[in-house]
């Protein structure tokens, strides 16, 4: 289907000779265009999440040029709008709480303005869902830019990655096997460059997925952010938007649920971030698509972990651009993919990476010979039991072996300040049986979510060179992180979940190959202590905290808001 210009949604804006169509004109030619440069022509909205407080988007503003390449030159006109930047590393309690706030902002800004078609610019975290979940509601051409990867990092010889090396050389601080100084050294050292983490953390996995759904430009989300491909990419970005306009591609009719079967086995090969649970369903939602965490559960119990990338294996990002990238990937994954599954690029997934090479067999697995074998464990299980009825997931594939069936005592904290107390009291009474355990984490209790899952190992068995324990959280773990963390415990603590009837002291049983977590308590004392008065934290009563408190759903159910979920036809503004 060819759409002509006089169909095209921007002509509402500036076609007519109406009083409206003349300020629309006017003032666009107020900020120095020509009439010619606009008039006729698709208007492209470059979203732009750059922003000086996000460390992993410092480069989009530069990129945003390069879009504005493609689109002169494919015969658009290009228009730079700012949408929150959901930066990870600065915004607290975590950006999880501002997804859906971004979704929003997406949505309102392309149904509020004369933009025929966009491209999304983002990577961080929750960008990448935040962005598509607006783009997917509003439904017109759209296609996401990811930010890429930064470059590896090295100190002292050794290579080094965001977050997955944070942690390590954080606790052997607290070992005292790196000193004070060594630590100040390391800020300056292991992050060099623009762009988001270089392990596979929530960023790459995302925009990975996103890729392989067929949102991006085939391969995209594997261009480290500082490569000279990488603004050629972004022009091109540019360039296709501007024909998908003419095309009438939009997002759902590019999603379906071919997209996100191929988006799990990709996740899976990846050895993904346990975030992507939820950021997945959220979408699908919005594509008017089920997904569950059971269909994820069933596609990781059949794809090993194929990326040879931390935290699961040992390389970064780069390595797995130079190995060939994703392209390369999902070649060695295709007879699990659907090849007919469409793309943002108007072609199949199939004919997107045909003639994909990999350089790299050690980086880039083949399935007979995975980073970490199906029997040692997947990127995703799914945990159910009385201590998490709706659910919860591990990545059984970064846990410790020993611990993935164990029982023993749990230790209870309901907030993350009061554990940071305790943690390093040498008196502190735990063991390497111990079951560490952070409620009221979750969406409504934290609120938002963060990422408190990955609690820390009490120094008293730090000094005892224990390195895991099993932990248990409601709220989510930051996918550059490892170790025995059963996450998204739902229903959560704070909505009356069973993870609020745990008492310290109470076993605590993990079975990962059962799918099961539960409390060795009694149905008899699990009643009465429902029975028992509560002392939640109130509810914001103000601001968006308490719009996001009262609207959003459990992690089982992607922590989308319950008015903004499924399809929904949005209408056009009236224009007078």
């Amino acid at each position: 289907m060819t759409r002509k210009v006089s169909e095209l949604r921007s002509q509402r804006w500036f076609a007519s000779s109406d009083i409206r169509g003349f300020a629309h004109r006017q003032r666009t030619q107020q900020m120095g265009m020509r009439r010619e440069e606009f008039m006729g022509k698709p208007v492209i909205g470059i979203l732009n999440t750059w922003s000086e407080m996000s460390p992993c988007h410092s480069h989009l503003r530069d990129r945003a040029e390069a879009v504005k390449r493609g689109v002169w030159q494919a015969g658009g006109y290009p228009v730079e709008l700012p949408a929150l930047s959901v930066g990870e590393v600065m915004v607290k309690p975590t950006t999880m709480l501002y997804r859906n706030f971004l979704a929003m902002e997406v949505e309102e800004i392309l149904r509020s303005h004369p933009i025929d078609g966009c491209v999304l610019l983002g990577g961080c975290d929750k960008s990448t869902p935040g962005l598509l979940m607006g783009a997917i509601s509003m439904n017109v051409p759209a296609i996401y830019c990811p930010a890429g990867p930064m470059s590896t990092g090295r100190w002292r010889g050794t290579v080094t990655g965001a977050g997955t090396h944070t942690k390590t050389y954080f606790d052997q601080l607290r070992r005292g096997e790196i000193t004070e100084d060594d630590w100040i050294d390391l800020e300056s050292r292991m992050t060099r460059s623009a762009g988001t983490c270089n392990t596979m953390g929530t960023a790459s996995t995302m925009t990975s997925i996103v890729d392989a759904m067929g949102l991006t430009l085939t391969g995209a989300s594997s261009i480290p952010a500082v490569d000279s491909g990488h603004p050629r990419m972004a022009s091109l970005c540019g360039e296709r938007a501007v024909a998908m306009v003419y095309e009438d591609l939009n997002p759902r009719d590019v999603l379906s649920a071919d997209s996100f079967k191929n988006a799990l086995v990709t996740y899976m090969a990846l050895g993904g971030s346990t975030n992507a649970a939820i950021h997945l369903i959220a979408l699908a939602g919005r594509a008017g698509i089920s997904l569950t965490l059971e269909e994820m559960a069933a596609v990781a119990a059949k794809i090993p972990v194929l990326a040879n990338l931390f935290p699961s294996g040992n390389g970064l990002m780069e390595d797995f651009y130079f190995a060939g990238g994703l392209k390369a990937l999902l070649a060695k994954v295709k007879d699990h993919l659907a090849l007919d599954a469409r793309t943002v690029e108007g072609c199949s997934l199939g004919e997107a990476i045909a003639g994909a090479e990999c350089f790299d067999d050690t980086m880039i697995r083949n399935l007979d010979n995975p980073v970490v074998p199906l029997e040692r464990g997947c990127s995703l299980v799914l945990l159910k039991g009385n201590l998490a009825p709706n659910g919860a997931i591990i990545k059984s594939s970064a846990a410790s072996p020993k611990f993935l069936k164990h029982e023993g005592p749990a230790l209870v904290f309901d907030h993350p300040s009061a554990m940071m107390k305790a943690i390093d009291d040498p008196d502190l009474d735990v063991s390497e049986d111990t079951v560490l355990v952070l409620r009221n984490a979750g969406p409504v209790g934290a609120p938002g979510m963060p990422e408190w899952g990955n609690l820390p190992i009490p120094k008293k068995l730090l000094m005892q060179g224990v390195k895991d324990l099993v932990r248990i959280c409601d709220g989510r773990m930051s996918g550059t992180h490892y170790g025995t963390c059963v996450l998204h415990v739902a229903p959560e603590a704070a909505v009356g979940g069973p993870l609020s009837l745990l008492r310290t002291g109470d076993t605590v049983a993990l079975d990962v190959s059962a799918g099961r977590i539960d409390m060795k308590v009694s149905a008899e004392e699990l009643d009465r202590r429902r029975g028992e008065p509560r002392h939640d934290k109130p509810l914001f009563e103000t601001s968006f905290t308490a719009l996001y408190q009262r609207h959003v759903s459990q992690a089982d159910q992607g922590c989308d808001f319950d008015f903004l979920a499924g399809v929904r036809d949005l209408p056009e503004p009236e224009i007078f």
